[in-house]
């Protein structure tokens, strides 16, 4: 059963191109639980003044679409990973902020959530004793930790300030179709590409290297959830939540490399070697997740179903010639 559009809340999700963006877009339109609200031009990312001009308009417009309704504001936007450089991230924290600050300015306030992609990986690498959970005391060993922790910092800042609520989502490692793979991250895509392409693909890690996914579609679909449970508890007075997103099950980098080479039935062409930002890659980041478990049932995808998934959907880019 749907809501009545006058109460109908209006999501704004910035980032809606990127790989976990798209698929909160997805989840909303797939279970009505919001209206999503598309900006009439794209974020000026290019320049950092342009940037800070066009989130400052957009907030401003879409509060105005908003009308009074429950706003519902998703930050899946970004670029960096963890070897990113600390110069590139502060100019995407520096983003995030002017976002909260034209939000507060432009009149919003209890009526609404905001929803933060932040990154299990990054904010826990320096964690003891996995797996780690929402109890656990973040501890970054890179700059791509220390702007996640940065940007949760700001989003509470803005939760308390306005009187909304905030959903801090600390996301293990997301996979599935469409993935940026110019970035150098994502194992999964990573390794369907190079299969693809008939190239060798290098691993900065040992095999037996833990890490928690969750296939993005999945992950859309409890970003969603969270929002909707987390506006309807706000009741006098928002909350501040944070929930770490996971699939229920680690693997090892080495369980990936063969269940990869079980699906394409070919032994993939690795080779093994160090990085400078290896330093900043734990050997264990298990998470789990003791907030909200009910949420957890939504991550239901087998690993091998979205690995698959993800396989196919860049074959057809390699059809397609989109894939260099």
């Amino acid at each position: 059963m749907t809501e009545e559009p006058a109460t109908l809340p209006v999501l704004w999700v910035v980032g809606a191109g990127g790989l976990l963006g798209s698929s909160v877009v997805a989840a909303t339109a797939a279970s009505g639980t919001a209206e999503v609200w598309a900006p009439p031009r794209p974020v000026a990312w290019v320049a950092a003044d342009a940037t800070r001009v066009s989130l400052e308009e957009m907030a401003r417009e879409f509060l105005a679409h908003a009308a009074g309704r429950p706003w519902w504001v998703a930050w899946c936007a970004g670029a960096g990973v963890s070897g990113t450089s600390a110069a590139d991230l502060a100019r995407e924290v520096d983003a995030f902020a002017h976002l909260l600050t034209s939000l507060h300015e432009a009149g919003a306030g209890a009526e609404g959530s905001l929803f933060l992609a932040s990154s299990a990986g990054g904010v826990y690498a320096g964690s003891a004793d996995p797996p780690f959970d929402e109890e656990t005391v973040p501890v970054s060993i890179s700059p791509y930790g220390d702007a996640k922790l940065a940007l949760e910092g700001l989003a509470r800042d803005f939760q308390r300030d306005t009187g909304s609520s905030l959903l801090i989502g600390r996301i293990a490692n997301l996979f599935g179709p469409g993935q940026d793979l110019s970035k150098p991250q994502g194992i999964i895509s990573q390794l369907c590409r190079a299969h693809l392409l008939h190239r060798p693909l290098s691993i900065y890690v040992p095999l037996d290297t833990m890490r928690s996914y969750v296939y993005a579609p999945d992950c859309g679909a409890m970003v969603v959830a969270g929002l909707r449970r987390l506006d309807g508890a706000a009741t006098g007075g928002g909350r501040s939540v944070v929930k770490v997103m996971a699939a229920p099950h680690a693997v090892s980098v080495g369980f990936v490399v063969s269940e990869f080479a079980r699906v394409v039935k070919r032994r993939p062409l690795v080779t093994f070697g160090s990085s400078s930002t290896s330093a900043f890659q734990a050997r264990d980041l298990r998470v789990r997740s003791a907030v909200w478990p009910e949420l957890d049932a939504l991550a239901a995808t087998p690993f091998v179903v979205g690995l698959t998934a993800t396989l196919e959907h860049l074959r057809r880019s390699v059809a397609l010639g989109h894939l260099a």
